[in-house]
Order: structure tokens, then sequence, then C-alpha cells
């Protein structure tokens, strides 16, 4: 799993998902790439479940990277606990993605192949994506 090794803090407010993503936006690394159309939180369980299905896919006729990682914690209060008592203790990580984020690069050979392992990691996720090619305008 997905952890940053250190904190500044240990619990963070929610805040707001809205916006497009202007870092991050673009095939830097490989030659096509995974990019998200729709805001949303992914978990460390969801990114690595996606990582895994891709790189089954490719076999090892490919290299993957990962563009994505889970920074926020997100706090949960034990199941029948009664209200108040302060916030809970954090429970899992989330990274937050805004349309336009680069999620996954892949760099291949084989297009239909990588097309194909793309599509494979995007069932994994919560939100909707589409893939890109190097130099494509999002």
């Amino acid at each position: 799993m997905l952890a940053p090794k250190r904190v500044l803090w240990r619990k963070v407010q929610k805040g707001k998902m809205r916006g497009f993503a202007y870092r991050g936006n673009e095939v830097s690394f490989g030659d096509y790439a995974l990019m998200a159309t729709e805001c949303g939180k992914l978990t460390s369980r969801q990114i690595e479940a996606a990582r895994v299905s891709m790189t089954r896919k490719v076999k090892r006729d490919a290299k993957v990277w990962i563009r994505v990682f889970p920074h926020k914690p997100i706090s949960k209060k034990p199941a029948e606990t009664r209200m108040g008592k302060g916030k809970g203790p954090p429970d899992h990580w989330v990274a937050i993605v805004q349309p336009g984020t680069v999620l996954y690069e892949i760099q291949s050979t084989e297009t239909k192949l990588v097309y194909e392992a793309l599509e494979v990691a995007s069932q994994k996720l919560p939100i909707k994506t589409r893939v890109i090619a190097r130099g494509e305008i999002a």
C-alpha cells in the first residue's frame, strides 16, 4: 500500500474538489497515459489494484509509471460509537484527483496492448478516465 512515511499533521480537513489540474496534466515519462476526466478520491488500494492489473496485462513488455500518490489521510470513527468525542483516528490514505490529472503512464512498442492495459486499469478506478498519447492536448 502507498502511504507517506511521515506527515506534519496527523488529521486534515476535508477540503473542496473543484477546478482543473494545471500541474501533472501532460505525458512526461511514457508514450501513453491514463488521464482523469472528473474529480475524485483514489485510495491507496485502488491505485495499487489498477497498477497490478495493468502490469499483469503487459507482462514485461512495457514500463509503467504511477503519477499520483495518496497524501491525504481520511479519518474514521469506530463502528457503533456515539456522536461527539472528537474526530476519529486516521483510517486510510487518498489522492485527490482533478480533471486532467495524469494517473498512470506506460511506454511500449505494442500500441494495442497498451490501450488494453490502460482500459483494464481504468475499470479498477472509481472515476471516469481516458487514454491519451504523448503530445495530445487534454
